[in-house]
């Protein structure tokens, strides 16, 4: 499919914690911010990438599959009830990792649904090439010029109500699923940029400025409305942010920038994309069972998510986070007690829109037989079917065809994975 668009004016600012900017045109910020605090709330989709392809088949464990036991002697993880690190049963057949204890309430509660044995139907096992086109939408291209984030904006537009932070990337350079005509804007730290008191950022703001905002040009104009989006977090209360409802974030990169779209989901800054990226999943080595390197990195999860959650309260009912990640990993384990690239993977759907409580999509099997290439969990729920759901009716943009071509989207053929 040819699409044509416009390219998007960047703007790297390497004084401060912005690295990327893309903008277009539109009314003055104080007049948005303002709109933006009275219109009536607004959904909002929280995105984490978990970049390096999480092992799936350990993050929700298929406890009901005796192929799952026999194939990892040493990194499975132990029934429900069998004593210490066992999984936490959902469903009698699928249970948590134990280091992920803090979702259970919130599968409990219905707010968090599963997509297992989900991915994308390329069979790359390229880390670049996997990631490049779920953030984009369309596996198999490799032309495409913005991703499917950027086309949901594009083809969501909030009109006089739009803000120069309508979507953020906590990154130090603009993903590819935002890239794209409609404003976007990358940063490493919204807690430096937004909620910070003054000092190097406001000196390298001024400076900026001097240089470059008074130019009446591409530049100048890209330099104005990045000034803007700065503008708009500094409109937020400067003190220091306290939690909400006895909420604790693990302190880590990904707690800390759960924490700074809390505070900004609740400031009504016009937030309505925040993309967020955890690496560190490529586990071919020592990945460990109920202990040991993935379990570092689930609780971490789990624990921020269940903090986000728990901060958010009430405001929840309008937000919608989206867990992906590229491929899952092999059924067997291998000699360095760790797994390797493999295929279907499990994602993961928590707010107040999910209709939770389940783990969905079709079960293909571990039996060898009912593998993907003889060694894998098979791919049995394409992964653009959650991304169409939760564009259809989360964020409640029925043009599936534009921000997802070439994918056949039917209401009827939904997981239900929300409301």
């Amino acid at each position: 499919m040819q699409r044509t668009t416009n390219v998007p004016r960047r703007l790297v600012l390497k004084g401060g914690a912005i690295a990327a900017l893309g903008f277009g045109v539109g009314p003055r910020f104080l007049l948005r911010t303002a709109a933006a605090a009275t219109a009536a709330r607004r959904r909002v989709l929280v995105a984490i990438f978990q970049r390096g392809a999480v092992d799936g088949l350990n993050m929700v464990v298929p406890h009901g599959e005796r192929a799952y036991y026999a194939a990892r002697p040493t990194i499975a993880i132990p029934r429900p009830g069998s004593g210490d690190g066992a999984a936490i049963d959902l469903d009698g057949f699928f249970g948590l990792h134990p280091a992920m204890a803090s979702l259970a309430p919130a599968f409990a509660a219905g707010d968090l649904a599963i997509v297992h044995a989900c991915g994308s139907p390329d069979p790359t096992r390229s880390h670049f090439d996997a990631q490049d086109y779920m953030e984009i939408g369309e596996p198999g291209e490799r032309n495409a010029s913005d991703g499917w984030l950027n086309r949901h904006l594009q083809t969501a537009g909030s009109g006089a109500n739009a803000t120069p932070v309508r979507a953020v990337a906590l990154s130090s350079q603009m993903p590819r699923t935002l890239a794209g005509p409609a404003p976007a804007l990358a940063t490493t730290s919204l807690a430096e940029v937004a909620f910070g008191p003054p000092g190097q950022g406001a000196l390298a703001r001024r400076a900026v400025e001097r240089m470059y905002g008074s130019r009446d040009d591409l530049l100048g104009r890209a330099t104005r409305d990045a000034l803007e989006s700065l503008d708009v977090f500094a409109s937020l209360d400067a003190t220091p942010y306290q939690p909400a409802n006895g909420a604790r974030y693990p302190d880590s990169e990904l707690g800390g920038q759960l924490r700074d779209v809390a505070r900004a989901i609740k400031g009504r800054v016009g937030l309505e994309i925040a993309f967020l990226n955890r690496g560190g999943w490529d586990t071919h080595t020592l990945e460990g069972g109920s202990t040991g390197q993935l379990a570092t990195l689930l609780r971490d999860l789990a624990d921020a998510l269940a903090a986000f959650r728990t901060d958010l309260g009430d405001a929840m009912a309008d937000v919608c986070v989206l867990t992906m990640s590229e491929f899952g990993r092999t059924l067997a384990e291998n000699g360095s007690g760790g797994t390797d690239h493999g295929r279907g993977t499990a994602m993961l759907a928590l707010g107040g829109t999910v209709r939770g409580g389940r783990v969905l999509g079709a079960w293909p099997g571990l039996a060898a037989a009912q593998l993907a290439d003889g060694r894998d969990l098979a791919v049995a729920t394409d992964f653009r079917t959650l991304f169409a759901e939760i564009l259809v009716r989360h964020l409640g943009n029925p043009d599936v065809a534009t921000v997802l071509p070439g994918f056949a989207w039917s209401d009827a053929a939904r997981l239900g994975a929300i409301i």
